[in-house]
């Protein structure tokens, strides 16, 4: 990619496609377009394919997605499915159509089987079964790095499938109701923090900002202790109790948006698909790479992280009642090691810079 070259960041107002806007914004490129959802649907084929012969990007960054919890997983199992088939199947066929210079597609680190070998290698990938809760979604994005590989096989494009492992950071999704587990503590201790104070001006405030099920800060308090009990903060007489689900016990690895955002801008100005597989090689699949750390954290340790970030000082309880879903998920970033590129900012640093930004 050159600085006046015509860039096309579909979901660039997500997590991800918002923190790989502002790298490259930082790096000096200004060639950018993007729609919004309500502009352009993505599950829409005509829309999008009269979209890419009107704005004729040269370069894709592939960030837009259904996307959600374990509950919103299993819950909208046909929505997750759908959308993400569409969105992948449209915009990929298209950037063929119009003669995109290069791709690069997003997935999650949920492609790979349910008991897989940790650390995850890229060539696990379906060597198992899935993780039930959230299959539908890991299909969809299975589906997509084929896509790209089938594409770059047969007609010679340059399409990249990069698969970071959790993600957190601006722009994050703190909705209680389908937030991943690192927003959802940090804004659950945030309330947590405010009630054991008797802050209701904090409580207000949040809840006007980001209502939970339409519980806003106009809300009764009665109203307001009901929501919250059903979310997991609990007022028991002087003390607060705020409920995980599981046992705690599950290890899970978290990268910083921003340095998922510097890898795929890493990758896409100076890595190709040709990059992604061994030379000599018959059978070329598993060409995805993963964006992760390496390292992981159990889910109570990191209770204990983010309870010390934000200052919360209730008691943290967990319901074993709930699933605990996979035990480990750790990525092997070897590969991305190899091509160039590594995380720098850990754990402790971007949970104090999530609060920080989500409280500003």
């Amino acid at each position: 990619m050159i600085k006046s070259s015509k860039i096309y960041i579909a979901g660039h107002r997500g997590l991800v496609g918002s923190a790989i806007l502002k790298n490259l914004e930082a790096k000096g490129y200004s060639n950018f377009v993007t729609r919004t959802h309500k502009a352009l649907d993505l599950t829409d084929s005509t829309a999008v394919a009269n979209f890419f012969a009107l704005e004729k990007p040269e370069y894709v960054f592939l960030a837009a997605a259904k996307v959600g919890g374990i509950v919103a997983n299993n819950t909208y199992r046909a929505d997750f499915i759908y959308a993400n088939l569409m969105i992948q199947n449209n915009v990929i066929h298209q950037a063929y159509l119009h003669g995109v210079k290069k791709l690069l597609f997003l997935g999650s680190t949920c492609i790979y089987p349910k008991n897989c070998p940790q650390p995850m290698k890229e060539d696990y990938l379906l060597t198992d079964v899935l993780e039930y809760t959230n299959e539908p979604y890991a299909i969809a994005k299975i589906a997509g790095i084929k896509m790209c590989e089938s594409y770059n096989l047969q007609y010679g494009t340059n399409f990249i499938s990069v698969m970071p492992t959790n993600l957190y950071g601006p722009n994050d999704n703190f909705d209680l109701e389908k937030s991943h587990v690192l927003p959802a503590l940090v804004r659950k201790m945030h309330l947590g923090k405010a009630l054991e104070n008797n802050d209701w001006e904090g409580i207000r405030k949040d809840l006007d900002r980001l209502p939970i099920e339409g519980v806003n800060g106009s809300s009764e308090k009665d109203v307001i202790y009901s929501i919250l009990d059903k979310y997991g903060i609990q007022q028991k007489e002087d003390a607060v109790y705020l409920e995980i689900w599981g046992s705690g016990k599950p290890m899970r690895e978290f990268l910083w948006s921003e340095d998922m955002a510097d890898a795929c801008v890493f990758l896409m100005e100076n890595r190709d698909f040709k990059d992604c597989y061994a030379d000599g090689t018959k059978e070329i699949r598993n060409t995805h790479i993963n964006i992760g750390t390496g390292k992981d954290i159990a889910i109570k340790d990191l209770g204990e992280v983010i309870k010390k970030t934000v200052g919360f000082k209730g008691t943290l309880f967990f319901n074993t009642d709930k699933p605990d879903g996979t035990l480990k998920k750790l990525t092997d970033p070897s590969k991305l090691h190899q091509l160039g590129w590594k995380h720098t900012i850990e754990l402790g640093e971007g949970v104090a810079k999530a609060y920080q930004w989500y409280t500003r």
